[in-house]
């Protein structure tokens, strides 16, 4: 049969004739020459498929390596399994949580009687190396879903269990084993431990990190930054989860079928509420007067920023809110990026001398003609906001750029305060299974982005790697100069979501290059049991940025 590979986005398409039945890892052996990277997975008629899988009649095969983001999350799951197998092995059934993304890895933790130590990493990290070096096979089995429940519950893995109980669309349960040992996953992997050639472990505070390449350099482990406020921040959420009651998806599922998220919103936006307040306080007892917000895409800082200005007014402050995207560069002098497309994100699209010298003049209390950018016409206009603040009176600033000092280089720092907002999800599917933050912040963009700005789902998938470029370019590294992270993140929220963001995936059809990822998106969501009645949801809250009914936006 003949099958047309493609071994990159800009590469000529290869037509090949090969046995009904060769898997893809064979055919990927044929064209390793044409990829820099190790082949993880590819794309067959635009849905992932491992490269254990037979090909039995003629197709499309698109070639993935580590900088495909479907690669990437298969060579995560891939890895954290040989990480449990490595525990298992070393310390038998203890119980094993995989956390959240921190220090460029993801955060772990094992119940051990004590705290883990530094020589019992080690050990578990040459265990690890030990299966990569012998290669051994991640045997992919299916049964059926009863008897994957008797599974699961006979291991004890009740998370796992209470899911599958409720979800009557899977007729069948992937378990992946490695030798003697297995566990259930939701994500795809690699066909064995041989294919995850870097990582490391380290310890940090009470769990392990484990770290791996980012899609940008797949064959570097990326330099070690210790992201202190990020690891309070989930801390902090951890703590949110527990006061909800809602740490696993199984959790929210019991609440929404028999009617408690009700209060669980009101618990949610009432957290919100009251650290939005604290912040209000710090930047008042500090007496800062520039307050500068930055976050990645669909955090809702919009939303954030003018809630933190009315308890600042409580406080007695009178604040000026400004965006920084008032002060773009005219249209037509906007830099071109790499591929010589106009880039708005960097900072060189900013009038960064002229948002200084009307930042300190407003601190002066002299009266300045902020301008208003027209994205129509692409210009800025001038003369509509002529404004002055009082003595003592705090400017709220929202940008991309706003943690960034290159963007406030003629302000004192002793003016400044600095808040990192992103939604730090506190829910995880269960103890193995992870819920990416990025995957949050798609759904809210894609949702949003049809609501009010009739963009299609394609359209979001389609520019979500630019924007992520974006992020870790200007936002992400400088996240560490906040004074204070602020999580956006509601533990109802992709139930919620999960009604606008469905019939918007489903639309995507199996021949456009996004169907692949809608499809994985889709398969999330059904692990969510649907709130169809959100209107308890309160005007002000950062959901209705998303869903609508915002009073801000």
């Amino acid at each position: 049969m003949e099958i047309i590979v493609n071994t990159g986005p800009k590469s000529d398409r290869v037509v090949v004739s090969v046995p009904t039945g060769t898997k893809i890892e064979e055919l990927a052996g044929m064209f390793k020459q044409n990829v820099p990277f190790r082949i993880l997975a590819a794309k067959v008629d635009n849905k992932v498929e491992e490269l254990s899988k037979a090909l039995n009649e003629p197709c499309t095969v698109e070639l993935l390596d580590m900088r495909d983001p479907a690669a990437n999350l298969i060579y995560q799951h891939s890895l954290t399994l040989i990480y449990l197998k490595a525990v298992n092995d070393i310390f038998g059934n203890v119980r094993v949580d995989i956390k959240n993304s921190i220090n460029k890895g993801i955060y772990t933790s094992v119940k051990l009687p004590k705290l883990i130590t530094e020589e019992q990493i080690k050990s578990i990290e040459n265990r690890m190396q030990e299966m990569v070096s012998e290669d051994m096979p991640l045997v992919r089995k299916s049964v059926t879903r009863e008897e994957g429940f008797k599974i699961l519950t006979a291991d004890g893995q009740t998370e796992k269990a209470r899911l599958l109980a409720r979800d009557t669309g899977a007729e069948w349960v992937r378990f992946y084993y490695l030798g003697s040992y297995k566990d259930f996953f939701y994500g795809l992997m690699a066909p064995s431990a041989g294919y995850l050639e870097h990582f490391e472990l380290r310890k940090y505070k009470n769990g392990v990190l484990i770290r791996f390449p980012h899609p940008s350099a797949p064959n570097i482990i990326p330099e070690y930054v210790d992201e202190v406020k990020l690891y309070e921040a989930f801390s902090e959420a951890t703590k949110w989860s527990k006061i909800l009651g809602t740490s696993f998806v199984a959790d929210l599922n019991e609440k929404t079928q028999n009617g408690q998220y009700k209060e669980l919103i009101q618990l949610s936006e009432a957290l919100h509420e009251k650290k939005t307040a604290e912040i209000a306080d710090m930047i008042t007892t500090e007496k800062k007067r520039i307050v500068l917000i930055a976050g990645p895409s669909s955090s809702g800082k919009t939303t954030f920023a003018k809630r933190l200005c009315i308890q600042l007014r409580v406080n007695g402050k009178e604040p000026l809110y400004l965006s920084t995207d008032d002060y773009f560069v005219e249209r037509d002098m906007t830099p071109l990026d790499e591929n010589g497309e106009p880039d708005f994100e960097g900072l060189s699209a900013i009038e960064v001398r002229m948002f200084n010298e009307h930042m300190n003049a407003l601190l002066q209390g002299e009266e300045v003609d902020i301008p208003t950018f027209d994205f129509i016409k692409g210009t800025k206009v001038f003369g509509k906001r002529a404004s002055k603040i009082k003595n003592g009176q705090p400017i709220v600033i929202e940008g991309i750029h706003a943690l960034n000092d290159a963007m406030t280089p003629a302000i004192e720092r002793g003016e400044k305060f600095k808040i990192y907002i992103s939604p730090f999800t506190q829910l995880n599917i269960d103890n193995h299974n992870r819920i990416p933050v990025t995957d949050g912040r798609m759904l809210r963009r894609m949702v949003r982005d049809y609501q009010f700005r009739g963009h299609s789902a394609q359209g979001t998938i389609r520019g979500w790697s630019k924007v992520r470029a974006g992020e870790d370019k200007n936002i992400f590294p400088y996240s560490n100069e906040a004074d204070v992270f602020f999580n956006s993140a509601h533990v109802y929220e992709l139930a919620v979501l999960k009604k606008y963001a469905e019939p918007l995936l489903a639309a995507v059809k199996p021949d456009e290059q996004e169907y692949c990822e809608a499809v994985r998106l889709l398969k999330f969501l059904r692990f969510f049991e649907t709130i169809e009645d959100d209107s308890i949801i309160v005007n002000n809250s950062i959901m209705r940025e998303f869903i609508g009914g915002s009073i801000f936006v």
